[in-house]
């Protein structure tokens, strides 16, 4: 699991934000929060680019409410730690797959153990994710179970929403239901490196890269893929350490 697990907290009251980052600063210093929001388009907007590991989410947002923004998002896969001062909308967060609801003023003791129950679910998910004895495969979960694989055999793998597209050398691909970064940290450790917000590469598959503001890398299966400018030269520097120039 990555030293930095990420969060949100969506509220319409700024000093319901505050209290909540307050309280995971003082209790969960391992917890990163990503971003503070308090209507659903803008934390719409925001989750179909990013998919924090908790999401604290009051029941009534400015332009509507958590289940309006929960319907409008597929397959999300963030633990959902409802914090509200309302008390009827308990069932209906469960139904949604809620990991806790907890009410507001929020008690310290059922806060704790509500972070820790989303922590420990977490881990477990991601133990799916981990790699096999062999460090030279990765498990994939399906909607059997999960395939085993060959890290060796991905050229590259693309953020698609929530989803993953892993592109193989045998010219298939497929998609996996957890989303990119849930796997960058376990492939870098295999010469993986993510060069813009959707593309995490194989360096081992790379052939060519293509001069602009951010540039362009070439793939092993022709694809041809955008550098973003805040990874350029990080890339640069990778490629060096690899004998590119």
């Amino acid at each position: 699991m990555r030293a930095k697990i990420q969060a949100c907290i969506i509220d319409d009251e700024q000093d319901g934000r505050e209290y909540i980052s307050l309280l995971l600063k003082n209790e969960f210093p391992e917890i990163h929060v990503t971003f503070l929001s308090e209507s659903v388009k803008d934390t719409f907007l925001k989750l179909t680019k990013e998919t924090p590991d908790i999401v604290f989410l009051d029941i009534q947002l400015t332009d509507g409410n958590a289940f309006d923004l929960l319907s409008k998002l597929r397959n999300f896969s963030s633990q959902i730690i409802f914090i509200t001062a309302y008390d009827e909308f308990a069932i209906q967060a469960i139904r949604y797959g809620a990991t806790d609801y907890i009410l507001k003023p929020v008690d310290v003791i059922d806060f704790v153990a509500a972070v820790t129950k989303a922590l420990e679910a977490i881990k477990k998910s991601r133990s799916h994710i981990t790699s096999t004895v062999a460090k030279s495969k990765i498990n994939l979960p399906t909607m059997q179970g999960f395939k085993t694989i060959d890290i060796a055999d991905i050229i590259r793998c693309e953020a698609d929403a929530n989803y993953t597209v892993f592109f193989m050398n045998n010219n298939t691909k497929m998609m996996v239901s957890r989303n990119l970064k849930e796997f960058e940290n376990h492939l870098a450790e295999n010469d993986f490196f993510r060069i813009h917000s959707k593309h995490l590469i194989n360096l081992k598959h790379f052939r060519e890269y293509i001069k602009g503001k951010g540039g362009q890398v070439i793939m092993s299966d022709y694809s041809v893929l955008d550098v973003s400018v805040r990874k350029k030269q990080e890339f640069m520097e990778v490629l060096q350490l690899w004998g590119v120039r």
